[in-house]
């Protein structure tokens, strides 16, 4: 089996032959984005159960790999892995409103560090040009935290939804670029 990587012309002729599907794309990706931020509870509870199925399915399939490989001298851990996985997306499945709040918590931690780290970061690089924006990029990322934090619990009934709405929306935008780009190219002969 080789492995081809199609040429810069191979993606150009199949994006102008595909350009409508991907403006069809772009458009529902960006309706169902807005839909993810008109309704953030909705969708964030979406996200949580996402994440409560993933974890079960994940579980399960680490589980399967602990007893193939059980004579491993790491069977155990990987077997306890699997359970906590299994049981945590069980218990989110089953309470998707407190995994909303939990997920929200680690959302706002990761904001928090990321823009401390962004921060840092920036002020490392103060010789260099365009230093303030991962300044500005990680006081942004800590105040985000800071609302998040400061608002909780009420936070969690529109945090996760909205971020996942906003993402999809922003995807959309993009293959509508994509396709849009793409009309107008001449597929080279």
């Amino acid at each position: 089996m080789t492995d081809h990587v199609p040429s810069s012309t191979e993606i150009t002729e199949t994006l102008h032959d595909n350009w409508v599907w991907f403006l069809i794309l772009g458009i529902v990706l960006i309706i169902v984005g807005v839909f993810a931020v008109a309704a953030p509870l909705a969708s964030s509870i979406a996200v949580t159960l996402v994440l409560a199925i993933a974890l079960i399915v994940g579980g399960a399939a680490q589980a399967i790999q602990a007893f193939r490989v059980q004579s491993s001298s790491a069977f155990i851990w990987h077997l306890l892995v699997a359970i906590a996985a299994i049981l945590g997306g069980i218990a989110i499945y089953i309470h998707p409103l407190i995994g909303t709040l939990a997920l929200t918590l680690v959302v706002a931690a990761v904001f928090l560090m990321q823009g401390i780290f962004q921060l840092l970061l920036g002020l490392n690089l103060r010789r260099n040009k365009g230093w303030l924006w991962i300044v500005g990029a990680g006081a942004v990322s800590i105040l985000v935290a800071l609302m998040i934090f400061t608002g909780f619990p009420a936070s969690a009934v529109y945090v996760l939804g909205i971020l996942a709405g906003v993402a999809i929306a922003f995807n959309g935008w993009s293959y509508v670029a994509i396709a849009l780009a793409a009309k107008n190219v001449e597929p080279a002969i």
